[in-house]
């Protein structure tokens, strides 16, 4: 074979390789246009009168979420199953705050943390890497710091709503992951970098229950959880 013959077969594989992207690239700016539309849909929550709508701005959410699974479907058929990796960065970040979003709807709906499995199944994707398509636990990770970050910025709202026990359960749920965190010996610099970001996260609640307890609401938030039981 001709060094020009090699170098034709060359631009053979280069074009497949950027037809491959090119797709892969479509079908992720579609994600990423509906998961601006969910995030656009729960960012009404921490406006006053948001917080009387979650539990419907959470079912308008999953109904998103059956968008956000077949364009998954789509996603899966544009590069060969052994080679996500290959590609893993063009829907990385995408993934990331799709994962962010299935957590703050779980956490909403129930102020608990969602597992991966659960929102491999949300997203229409594997938990387990082994089965194709899959949810790497990194990208899981980042998506639930991310949510730690949307509390801490909904325990200050939901007391301008005059909703004061709720920061007190934030506060519960962000000690919780922060505890889980420091479980994990995190060696990947970008989720590393993150991770320490939560620190702030967490003294950002306290803040707000310290405030909350200097005015004396702290107590009335507590009857009020009592009542709730």
């Amino acid at each position: 074979m001709s060094v020009s013959e090699m170098f034709a077969a060359l631009q053979g594989a280069l074009g497949q390789d950027q037809d491959i992207r090119e797709e892969i690239r479509k079908v992720v700016q579609a994600l990423e246009q509906t998961a601006r539309e969910i995030l656009t849909l729960l960012q009404g929550v921490h406006q006053g009168p948001g917080f009387q709508h979650i539990p419907k701005k959470c079912q308008k959410a999953r109904e998103h979420f059956g968008t956000v699974r077949t364009q998954m479907e789509s996603l899966k058929t544009k590069f060969p199953a052994d080679q996500y990796y290959r590609f893993h960065e063009h829907w990385r970040f995408v993934l990331q705050r799709l994962v962010f979003l299935a957590a703050f709807v779980v956490y909403l709906e129930s102020e608990t943390l969602v597992t991966r499995e659960a929102v491999a199944e949300i997203l229409g994707i594997e938990a387990d890497r082994e089965r194709g398509f899959h949810l790497d636990i990194e990208d899981y990770l980042s998506g639930v710091l991310t949510l730690a970050s949307e509390l801490a910025r909904l325990a200050v709202n939901s007391v301008t709503a005059g909703d004061y026990s709720r920061p007190l359960r934030i506060s519960t749920f962000i000690n919780e992951l922060d505890s889980g965190f420091r479980l994990l010996n995190l060696k990947n610099d970008s989720l590393r970098k993150r991770y320490d970001g939560l620190k702030y996260d967490v003294k950002k609640i306290e803040e707000v229950v310290y405030d909350l307890s200097i005015r004396g609401l702290n107590k009335e938030a507590t009857v009020v959880a009592g009542g709730e039981k």
